[in-house]
């Protein structure tokens, strides 16, 4: 046994390396796991797969039992009710509403009533009562008949008793936080979580109702969410502790309402081994997950109704869809009763706002604005329908089984990718990747929400390791790839090329492409102006700002021939859109060039312009040097007519011209016609183009101006003289810096004195580039 292990280390040697650093990543993922080494971004991308998941199967719709009373801008903007918050007469006269006239199911409170209304000036009058008016008998009398309908918080009190009403109030957890108002009596004994395994989290203070209002509704609820660490809310506490306390959520407070469950002693809490149809935990199990003897907390049953929860009582939150998945009513059309009685009849209510100046909008996985009320109407939506299978859980003991799988899986994947080959490994990840992600799906679809992101950090992590490792040890061959090949293409596609040598080729061959030419216009004027020092820094800032254009374009930059640049689009990686993706690279090389002009004037030097063409078509591609210096490039009757057509920029007194055929491949683009011509070695003859801008920065005034161009060139080649020169006269006029209509009138003219007979093809012959 002792030699055959020998002979084994012996023959694995060379991959102990491997071994080791992917153990050592497998322990650094216990350890993250353990709790004493925490990856907080690996928590976050458990976050972000969770809020992926949840996005992909929300089942959307409005719900039709539950709506929502909002304190919309609208609200806040009714005289009547003037600014926030509202005189407790005012929800004293809503809430009546309600229940007499729209005849609601429930209501329950996102907000907080803590502080005495004063506005009725009550506590003033008596005041005067007892001081100075108390012998004025008929003031007394007066003051007694109107003292009822002056306490608003009585008539606020009044409107609340006897009816199906949850108010909601909140908890701090700040240092210095206050007490305000009164809290309700606590939903369950002081012992009921002692047999359990919990956590819940310090609370300091609170906010709360003030008595009289909180002793006439029939139960309260907090309303405070989970904010995770990236500010997300994912989950709300049905229960929180306060000085050895425990208080009840807003939403199961209007479940028990709803459910006719008032008593506290309705509310069950405990194990919950059914979570999953036939699967039962062992006890060892589930008391080896709590880790401290004590039972794990799974669910709150409240009658038949089990809501699954984890040690610190909270529920995941089952978005239905974006904000919106609630029908929202405006508490303007509640107070002056412009809602229909249907609208509201027999539904249960949440009065809440998503007004921006109130701030309850809150970041959740659906939105990054998402109203704080709505948080409530989902979780009440999900437990009132359990069977629509939205409450999910995450028990636990499922910690425990990731653990293991971590482990298991770590230790395999570092041997196994010791010996396999790239693609080999590939396919392995791709497998585990795969069997991770339906393993998950099958537990979300019943309930059971699993963790990935260790997991799946675990396998990425080992491929890269594994990989880097190779990289290093065939980095010496790859080097000499890239000097080989450095010497065939421009620098830049190397890198490119390197990353997959066996799909790239030298070799000449036969493609479509777009070829671009771009010269400056009087270069050597220019240079005669300039020092040889600045001639230099004029040349190369020009040419970097042109480079980056076509380089942001996914061009390949074929060299400089002095001030003039050549490149092409296809090769030596295929592009689809090379001939849009060559036009776009030279309109951004005009707008760039009105940026560069303006930073040679502030330096003194010339103005610059430029002509540049482009052409599209089959062209052969490779290298094209010799032994002495190998060079990647372009050549063909295509490329050729490329330079020509850069040539004849000047003629027509246009910054770009192209051929046919990339007007034809290219696409997002508004085109003018300029002419047809037969350039120098052509005898064919062609027809040129002006790309002008992109289709969706074009206007209506300028598609105006373009019709009236082609109408005019039409009539020109119609030989109808008067017509084209009239509308060439109209374009001269709306645009007198265009050379372009000062060249065809000349023509007409000539051709109206001349005619050029019957036989004229309207073609422009150029006898030098």
């Amino acid at each position: 046994m002792t030699e055959w292990i020998h002979r084994w280390l012996v023959r694995t040697r060379k991959s102990w390396p491997r071994f080791l650093v992917g153990w050592l990543v497998t322990a650094l993922v216990l350890g993250h796991l353990s709790g004493w080494l925490p990856i907080q971004w690996i928590d976050r991308l458990d976050n972000v797969i969770y809020d992926a998941r949840l996005n992909l199967t929300l089942p959307g719709g409005v719900h039709p039992d539950i709506v929502i009373l909002d304190i919309d801008e609208k609200s806040l903007a009714l005289p009547e009710l003037g600014r926030w918050p509202w005189g407790q007469d005012k929800m004293a006269s809503i809430v009546n509403s309600l229940f007499d006239v729209y005849q609601i199911k429930m209501v329950g409170f996102d907000s907080v009533w803590a502080e005495k209304d004063r506005g009725s000036g009550l506590e003033v009058l008596q005041q005067l009562a007892r001081n100075e008016l108390k012998e004025v008998g008929p003031y007394l009398q007066a003051l007694a008949k109107l003292s009822p309908r002056l306490d608003h918080e009585a008539l606020f009190a009044q409107a609340l008793k006897d009816r199906p009403v949850v108010m909601g109030f909140y908890f701090n957890s700040a240092t210095d936080a206050l007490e305000s108002g009164v809290l309700p009596d606590p939903s369950l004994p002081a012992d009921a979580f002692d047999p359990y395994e919990t956590h819940f989290p310090r609370r300091t203070g609170f906010g709360a109702n003030l008595p009289s209002l909180m002793a006439s509704a029939s139960l309260s609820g907090h309303f405070n969410p989970t904010i995770d660490a990236d500010g997300v809310i994912r989950r709300v506490p049905m229960f929180l502790e306060y000085k050895g306390q425990y208080y009840e959520s807003l939403s199961l407070a209007m479940l028990r309402l709803l459910m006719g469950l008032e008593h506290p002693e309705h509310t069950r809490i405990g194990r919950m081994p059914d979570m999953l149809p036939g699967v039962q935990l062992l006890p060892e199990a589930q008391n080896v997950a709590a880790g401290s003897g004590k039972l794990p907390l799974e669910a709150i049953g409240l009658g038949p109704l089990q809501v699954p929860v984890d040690e610190s009582t909270q529920v995941l939150i089952p978005f239905r869809g974006p904000p919106g998945s609630f029908r929202y009513l405006s508490l303007a059309d509640v107070y002056t009763g412009k809602l229909p009685k249907e609208a509201l009849q027999n539904k249960i209510a949440l009065l809440g706002t998503t007004a921006l100046g109130l701030a309850d909008l809150r970041a959740t996985p659906v939105s990054a604005i998402f109203p704080g009320v709505e948080v409530h109407a989902n979780l009440i939506a999900g437990m009132i329908s359990p069977d629509e299978g939205s409450l999910k859980v995450m028990p636990g003991y499922v910690r425990g089984l990731e653990w293991i799988a971590v482990l298991v899986i770590g230790v395999l994947l570092a041997v196994l990718m010791a010996y396999l080959s790239p693609s080999w490994s590939l396919g392995l990840v791709g497998l585990s990747v795969s069997v991770l992600g339906y393993t998950n799906y099958l537990a979300w679809q019943g309930g059971l929400v699993l963790p990935m992101a260790s997991l799946l950090v675990l396998i990425l992590t080992l491929y890269v390791v594994n990989m880097a490792y190779g990289y290093l040890v065939e980095a010496r061959s790859k080097r000499q790839f890239t000097e080989l090949f450095g010497q065939y293409v421009p620098p830049e596609l190397v890198d490119k090329m390197a990353e997959d040598p066996e799909k790239y080729s030298m070799a000449g061959k036969k493609e479509t492409l777009t070829v671009l030419f771009s010269d400056v216009v009087g270069f050597t004027s220019i240079s005669e102006r300039l020092s040889p020092q600045d001639l230099a820094a004029f040349i190369n800032d020009y040419l970097t700002s042109m480079s980056e254009v076509i380089r942001d374009q996914g061009g390949t930059l074929d060299k400089y021939i002095g001030d003039a640049i050549m490149a092409f689009w296809g090769a030596p990686v295929p592009d689809a859109n090379h001939a849009t993706r060559g036009v776009l690279a030279a309109l951004r090389m005009q707008r760039r060039l009105d940026t560069l002009r303006e930073e040679f004037d502030r330096r003194g030097w010339p103005s610059i312009s430029i002509g540049i063409g482009l052409s599209s078509g089959e062209m052969t591609v490779g290298d094209m040097g010799s032994k002495v210096r190998k060079a990647y490039t372009v050549m063909g009757d295509a490329v050729n007519l490329g330079s020509r057509l850069e040539g004849i920029t000047r003629q027509y007194g246009v910054g770009i011209l192209v051929s046919a055929e990339t007007v034809q491949m290219s696409s997002g683009v508004v085109y003018r016609e300029i002419d047809s011509v037969r350039v120098k070695g052509k005898d064919i003859p062609i027809r040129i183009y002006q790309p002008l801008a992109l289709a969706t920065e074009w206007d209506a005034s300028s598609q105006q101006q373009l019709d009236l161009w082609h109408a005019a060139l039409t009539a020109y080649r119609q030989q109808h003289w008067d017509e084209a020169e009239n509308l060439l006269l109209e374009l001269q006029q709306a645009r007198p810096e265009e050379k372009l209509w000062g060249i065809f009138l000349e023509r007409v003219a000539e051709y109206r004195d001349h005619p050029p007979g019957d036989d004229w093809d309207g073609v422009k012959k150029f006898d030098s580039k």
